[in-house]
């Protein structure tokens, strides 16, 4: 079985965002930066070479593979700014269907400008989700 990659590090958050060179882009990143800090009480951690985590969480699967991920985080990718909701979006439809134009994926939530959301619902949505990964993942 094999190890995941994305591993939280020692990297710094700040030089990484610093190096973002749209100005939109960086400026989106350390908006929600502010918001993920602010909403789940932790410090923000690197996880691999792109990802921004906050707070962490050990799963295990059935099958036996194990692992250590982000509660919630954010990646400024290329084409959107990525956001790891890491329990998903069904429970969410009534803060879904409010929170203006986006993408998803199964944890995933694909954001191309934060012009084009309510961040208040952005808010609510990772507190909902935060508050869900402490019934799923108690102590951690």
């Amino acid at each position: 079985m094999s190890d995941l990659k994305t591993k939280q590090t020692d990297k710094s958050v700040n030089e990484f965002l610093s190096k973002i060179e749209d100005p939109i882009k960086q400026k989106a990143s350390r908006q929600i930066l502010k918001i993920m800090k602010e909403v789940s009480k932790t410090d923000p951690k690197m996880w691999g070479e792109s990802i921004i985590g906050f707070g962490n969480y050990h799963y295990k699967y059935a099958t036996g593979r194990e692992g250590d991920w982000m509660r919630i985080g954010f990646s400024p990718r290329k084409q959107y700014l990525t956001l790891y909701i890491m329990d998903g979006f069904d429970k969410y439809n009534e803060l879904m269907e409010k929170l203006g134009k986006y993408k998803t994926g199964k944890s995933c939530l694909y954001i191309k400008k934060m012009q084009d959301i309510d961040i208040n619902i952005l808010k609510e949505l990772m507190k909902e989700s935060l508050l869900n990964m402490d019934k799923l993942f108690p102590g951690q």
